[in-house]
């Protein structure tokens, strides 16, 4: 029986070089790209002087772009709100910088404060306010870029149970 273990025989791997993998230049992963969104979150000289409020409309950045990939940088005054929507086949992080923002969805509200991340699926349906009385900030990350924001006409609310038939005349 040998009792040499791998790391006896090849040695510490942080030593070895070449058996570490590259870095990766870009996101790929989920975690990956919710990490972007922390990193550029924690840069905040990177996107603060950037940020502009507009009291008509929600006002937006490209903040950058990567192979497969977006980063959107929003203002929120108090008020302004995105409407029921989805992102088409889009995945994406949403990661709140300043202020606060509630998102609403078929699963209910969640209030959503500075460093608050949401990572969400293509087809996910939501909508995000601004019902404070603060502007707020927020940073989206795209996965594939988004190239299409469906609207969806009902507002995202948790359903209710349905009562059955015979307490509908009643109630």
């Amino acid at each position: 029986m040998n009792s040499d273990s791998d790391l006896q025989i090849a040695g510490d791997i942080l030593e070895v070089p070449h058996l570490l993998q590259p870095p990766r230049e870009h996101p790929v992963t989920v975690a990956e790209f919710a990490g972007l969104a922390r990193a550029i979150a924690a840069d905040r000289a990177q996107w603060a002087p950037l940020v502009q409020y507009d009291a008509t409309s929600r006002w937006y950045h490209r903040l950058r772009t990567g192979p497969g990939y977006e980063v959107w940088l929003l203002s929120w005054v108090p008020g302004q709100g995105s409407g029921a929507h989805d992102h088409g086949r889009s995945s994406g992080v949403l990661t709140l910088l300043e202020g606060r923002l509630t998102e609403r969805s078929r699963r209910g509200s969640r209030t959503l404060t500075a460093g608050a991340q949401r990572v969400f699926a293509a087809g996910y349906v939501h909508e995000v306010v601004n019902d404070s009385l603060e502007p707020a900030v927020s940073l989206h990350v795209y996965h594939p870029g988004l190239t299409d924001m469906p609207m969806h006409t009902a507002r995202c609310e948790a359903r209710a149970p349905r009562k059955p038939a015979h307490d509908a005349l009643t109630a």
